[in-house]
């Protein structure tokens, strides 16, 4: 099964810049910017990444966060990244950076652009994955920075840009709250991707849906507990990232015993596996499928399907998905050296 998971053509559709940061890399900048108070050794970091709930992994990440100061350290996190990606077999991802995470810390609008622009041609060209951005709004940071993010989206566009979200807190920060934003990015052309659902239960997703035109949505786990919602998910097609390790270690759901993705499935909803901030949840995407098939007893055709999930939601060229949907199909057939030369 390990061989089959890895042989396997992969998105990756909900993955954080900055989560995704490697330990090597994180401990780099922590040493470049002791003053900021991110462990500088490796054991001390691992524990850093221990989370008693959702709001402390929010602080957690904000502090990693500050480490990024510069546009050369931009590039660094976007082809670490990529390196990341391609060991899992990943060849199309849709990166959630926060701008207003940036900006305020003093990188230039321009020199932020041109960075992630670099990134994704470096991304291209050494690993062979072709790299797209999902602009988010911190929800914590109120409306004034939600406009501001989608002015920064609307005015600097780097190569790639395909979509628009709202990540962090959901409790206390409501959908609606962020229409405005939305709406601009809508007519802007963008695909509209807000995480929902994670923390709070199935009303917020609603609210995505309806106050923000969500195409699809982050986590949405609650989902699980509304049939109606999840009937709606189903019959429009709407697919939800479900992230299972990163529910596990924020404890946003206990357990894997409680954890939905089982009667999300059952209930016909388009599921993408995804991996939300592999670096500070010690996993990668293989790592998560082959959870499925352990904890969720998925057999090869299930996994084969979650990744065919992902193909139809991501918001790439029909071509790559002709090719990725042919490929996945292949390595199901165990014809995985065909896959290969066809991806070189």
């Amino acid at each position: 099964m390990k061989e089959f998971v890895s042989a396997l053509p992969k998105t990756e559709l909900h993955v954080h810049l900055i989560g995704s940061a490697s330990a090597d890399t994180v401990l780099e900048l922590a040493r470049r910017h002791p003053d900021i108070g991110v462990p500088t050794e490796r054991d001390a970091l691992h524990s850093f990444y221990e989370f008693t709930d959702f709001a402390h992994f929010i602080e957690v990440y904000v502090q990693v966060n500050r480490l990024v100061t510069e546009a050369t350290d931009v590039t660094a996190l976007v082809d670490g990244l990529a390196t990341d990606l391609a060991g899992n077999g990943v060849r199309y991802a849709e990166v959630t950076v926060t701008p207003s995470a940036h900006l305020l810390m003093g990188l230039d609008p321009v020199e932020l652009a041109e960075a992630l622009t670099v990134g994704r041609t470096l991304a291209r060209q050494r690993h062979g994955v072709e790299v797209a951005w999902v602009f988010d709004i911190a929800g914590s940071l109120g409306y004034r920075q939600g406009i501001a993010t989608a002015e920064w989206v609307l005015a600097h566009r780097p190569a790639g840009t395909v979509g628009f979200g709202l990540g962090g807190n959901e409790v206390g920060v409501p959908r609606s709250k962020y229409s405005d934003p939305f709406r601009m990015a809508r007519e802007g052309g963008l695909h509209l991707v807000p995480h929902a659902g994670e923390t709070t239960g199935p009303e917020t997703i609603w609210s995505a849906l309806r106050d923000l035109h969500a195409e699809r949505i982050g986590h949405g786990t609650s989902a699980a507990d509304d049939p109606e919602l999840l009937a709606h998910l189903a019959g429009e097609g709407i697919a939800v990232e479900v992230c299972p390790s990163s529910n596990i270690r924020t404890r946003a759901v206990r357990s894997l015993a409680e954890h939905p993705l089982p009667r999300l499935l059952d209930a016909g909803v388009p599921v993408t596996l995804a991996t939300d901030d592999p670096g500070m949840f010690h996993t990668d995407l293989n790592s998560e499928y082959l959870l499925c098939h352990e904890h969720f007893g998925l057999g090869r055709s299930e996994l084969a399907d979650l990744a065919r999930a992902g193909v139809h939601a991501a918001f790439c060229s029909s071509e790559l998905k002709s090719a990725l949907l042919g490929d996945i199909a292949a390595v199901e057939r165990g014809e995985e050296g065909r896959t290969e030369a066809h991806h070189r």
